[in-house]
């Protein structure tokens, strides 16, 4: 979400060498060209600090040297498969230090994955390498397992043993599942409060956590953490700073995940997470930058953020990086029930239209060489509508897909970074949805710190208009602060978007449940974040039945 809501004067479209095709824009070829010289440039550089081998590769540390707990930033578990899953940790005896406290020295883990918590009915066990080159992050990606199972897995470095994670994989690939529940997070800046709905998260009962972007922001936290004064400890200065190179990014992971609520949250359940802005830099739009930064040098930026990402998150081999460039889209399935289409509306978008400020739509917002998925991506989508025989059709994404009009006139401002600033694209994503004939659409999405519910139409200007899908916006986990109930536009924006069926303006989570004939949506609310603890509650709840889209209350 835009906190500052600057833009240089910079309006070129991004390019991504996962994106040829964004071609249509002639002007722009010289430009692009030197991007994708720049991006090959960086690409090279990162490509260089990888594991070596042989002789030239990093000492092997004695696992019984390691003198201090090195699971301080607990373990994780992702992106569920039929017969695998992804378990991650990250050795950091020392996790306020650059190096973790391990230095430049390669460590030997072992992991175990068993059929109950006790560990008596150990399925699989092996053992992995934590490289300093990564950051001393470990994953394994665990083959063989049964469909539909729920295990659990630990980690071991010589005498010391990792909290115990609980995971599941997903059931068979077509099949007869008959419910599932997953959860929606988001925008947890780490100086604007406790982890209050991560706490309360870690105690539901849900197969799977979205996470929708911004797990990280990027701006400096003061030695107090910001909103957390009721903290026992004095942060140190490395903190505070803004995030630029790749030791800054590795640093402040080192913080979120030393928060004990957002580790419990990890080690219960399995996430499937995707950026948004905030991991790297506001409202970056491709090699586009906030302040107008020349391309190359934000390139370099990007790389780091992105690689940094990777490493501290349950993520598998496919998704790391190349240089600045990661393919972070893709698709899993939940037996027949449930496809889920997992967006990156970062990486490849066209720069935003009229400086990124709050605009009504015009000409240079909806020229249709605008893109906020690129090209690639688009197709991905649409033709993973195309070939899908599942019931549900779920993408999470980051910013608002539906139309959100900031005030009750006409022509009425709108979000130059959402969805409303990419019309044409927008709108060939819903054609494509039509074409499919996907009944039972829903969109996950994050990044503007409330709640809401959108019906999406087929046409935002008509409420007549025929229903398509769903849109449910997760609120934040603490970013924004506390917030209220009904923020100071709650009328207006009601008033101005007759397909908004809810708007609340506090910190939670969204817990969805599928069935085979209804979906129902429930608003998790939490009192407060700026005092650790506080209670949650279900503020809303919506249904949206099978065959018949469009939001009701339950």
């Amino acid at each position: 979400m835009a906190l500052t809501g600057r833009r240089g004067a910079l309006s070129e479209h991004a390019l991504s060498p996962h994106d040829d095709v964004l071609r249509t824009a002639a002007p722009h070829v010289a430009r692009r060209r030197f991007l994708t010289v720049t991006a090959a440039a960086a690409m090279l550089a990162f490509a260089t600090n990888r594991p070596a081998r042989g002789a030239t590769a990093a000492a092997e540390l004695d696992a019984a040297r390691v003198s201090a707990d090195p699971f301080t930033l607990g373990v994780a578990s992702g992106d569920p498969l039929p017969d695998s899953v992804l378990i991650w940790t990250r050795l950091a005896p020392e996790p306020f230090a650059e190096d973790g406290g391990l230095g430049r020295e390669r460590l030997v883990v072992e992991w175990e994955v068993a059929a109950d918590e006790r560990f008596a009915l150990v399925e699989q066990r092996g053992a992995a390498t934590a490289h300093p080159e990564y950051g001393h992050s470990v994953r394994v990606d665990v083959k063989g397992l049964m469909p539909d199972r729920h295990y659990y897995y630990r980690f071991r470095v010589g005498g010391w043993i990792s909290p115990t994670g609980r995971t599941r994989t997903a059931p068979a690939a077509g099949g007869e599942t008959g419910a599932m529940r997953l959860a929606a997070v988001a925008c947890q800046s780490y100086q604007d409060g406790y982890y209050t709905a991560h706490r309360h998260l870690a105690q539901e009962d849900v197969d799977v956590v979205f996470h929708l972007g911004d797990y990280l922001y990027e701006y400096p936290v003061d030695a107090s953490g910001g909103a957390r004064r009721y903290n026992d400890r004095t942060l140190p200065d490395v903190f505070n700073r803004e995030t630029v190179t790749l030791a800054d990014y590795r640093l402040r992971y080192a913080l979120y995940k030393s928060d004990p609520d957002l580790r419990a949250a990890h080690a219960r359940h399995p996430f499937l997470v995707t950026w948004d802005d905030h991991e790297t830099e506001n409202n970056y739009a491709g090699a586009v930058d906030e302040n107008g930064s020349p391309p190359e040098r934000f390139l370099v930026r990007r790389a780091a953020a992105y690689r940094a990402y990777w490493e501290n998150q349950p993520l598998r081999a496919e998704q790391l990086p190349q240089g600045p460039d990661a393919r972070l889209y893709r698709r899993l399935a939940w037996g027949s029930l449930a496809q889920f289409d997992i967006l990156d509306t970062r990486q490849y978008r066209s720069d935003q239209a009229y400086g990124d400020r709050p605009h009504p739509q015009g000409p240079e917002s909806d020229d249709p060489a605008r893109t906020l998925t690129g090209a690639a991506q688009e197709s991905w989508l649409l033709d993973g509508w195309r070939n899908s025989g599942a019931l549900w059709h779920v993408t999470p994404q980051q910013v608002c897909f539906s139309q959100r009009k900031f005030e009750a006139t006409t022509p009425a401002r709108v979000s130059m970074d959402a969805w409303d600033g990419y019309r044409a694209s927008r709108d060939r994503v819903v054609a494509g949805a039509k074409a499919a004939g996907i009944d039972n659409w829903m969109v996950l999405t994050g990044d503007v710190h409330v709640g809401y519910a959108f019906d999406i139409k087929d046409d935002f200007d008509d409420p007549g208009s025929r229903t398509l899908g769903t849109e449910v916006t997760c609120t934040s986990i603490t970013s924004g602060g506390n917030g209220s109930e009904k923020p100071a536009n709650w009328d207006t924006y009601m008033r101005a978007n007759p397909h908004m069926q809810h708007y609340d303006g506090r910190r939670g989570y969204v817990r969805v449940e599928l069935g085979r004939l209804r979906a129902q949506v429930d608003f998790r609310t939490v009192s407060g974040v700026t005092r650790p603890g506080g209670t949650v509650s279900t503020s809303a709840s919506f249904v949206t039945e099978v065959g018949s889209p469009g939001l009701k209350p339950a």
